[in-house]
């Protein structure tokens, strides 16, 4: 099986094209895929599929199995992928792909012909609990939530961006924060029924923050476009940036845009690593 490995900003997933979609166990292949000492590595498996409503349509697994609703980083590389794969013609400025959060459309930007970052329309944010969801009782916007989880004290910004986030913002360096002990007990916690993906924030001033985030589903990643997308809404919000940000993470930099109301736009590369033959 011909499998190509991207990334965006470390972001890492294993694209497929398969010719039919009933043809694998897709979580099964995906948690054997992912793992990094007995697979190839990475933070998930991304099929480019054929769609009636949409240039292509994406599925997406996380490294455990599970099935997500949309990826920042790895939509950026999908659409890479299919205009290299000749999947959407090779001429196509922007493309529309069918997601679980909906239809997104990207905006692609080429050196020398070569497909090497885009712009996504991510969608609005939703500040309504429900739509994560999370077990509270108000309408939102649900911001300082208090939530002790191990003995740490947080307060949390719920977002929803087709997938679920909750957001706490420290003073310090994220760097500093026990996110690898703290993530998963928060993804997990019974406030959110369908888990969730958590972000630890520094805001470095009106147009600059940096940011860690546990993914649900594959663990602490290198970056993440739906989590930057939720953090840039969730700091407009709370009138702590303006309508542009750079979102520093540990993988890389990328760019939000939203003026408080409609689609968040994120910007970032996306980078083709190596193509092989999948034989286990």
């Amino acid at each position: 099986m011909r499998v190509t490995k991207m990334h965006g900003l470390g972001n890492d997933y294993i694209y497929l094209a398969p010719a039919r979609e009933d043809e694998h166990d897709w979580p099964e292949l995906s948690r054997r895929v992912s793992d990094r000492h007995f697979g190839v590595g990475s933070d998930g498996l991304i099929l480019a599929l054929p769609s009636k409503v949409a240039d292509v349509r994406m599925r997406i697994f996380n490294a455990d199995g599970s099935e997500a609703e949309m990826c920042g980083n790895g939509i950026r590389c999908l659409v890479k992928f299919a205009i290299e794969e000749g999947l959407v013609p090779p001429d196509r400025n922007e493309v529309t792909v069918e997601t679980l959060a909906g239809i997104k459309t990207v905006a692609v930007f080429r050196d020398n012909g070569v497909v090497t970052a885009a712009r996504v329309d991510m969608g609005p944010p939703s500040f309504d609990p429900a739509d994560l969801p999370a077990a509270v009782e108000e309408t939102g916007p649900v911001i300082d939530l208090p939530l002790t989880i191990d003995g740490v004290d947080l307060r949390l910004t719920l977002v929803s961006m087709g997938n679920p986030h909750a957001i706490h913002y420290v003073q310090t360096d994220p760097a500093e924060f026990p996110l690898e002990r703290i993530g998963p007990l928060v993804e997990h916690h019974p406030l959110f029924p369908r888990r969730v993906n958590f972000q630890v924030v520094q805001v470095l001033g009106p147009g600059e923050v940096r940011h860690r985030v546990w993914e649900r589903g594959s663990g602490i990643t290198l970056a993440s476009g739906t989590s930057a997308s939720a953090v840039a809404a969730a700091s407009r919000l709370r009138g702590l940036t303006g309508d542009r940000i750079v979102d520093h993470m540990p993988g890389g930099d990328l760019i939000l845009e939203w003026d408080g109301t409609g689609s968040v736009f994120m910007t970032g590369p996306a980078v083709r690593v190596f193509d092989a033959e999948w034989y286990t």
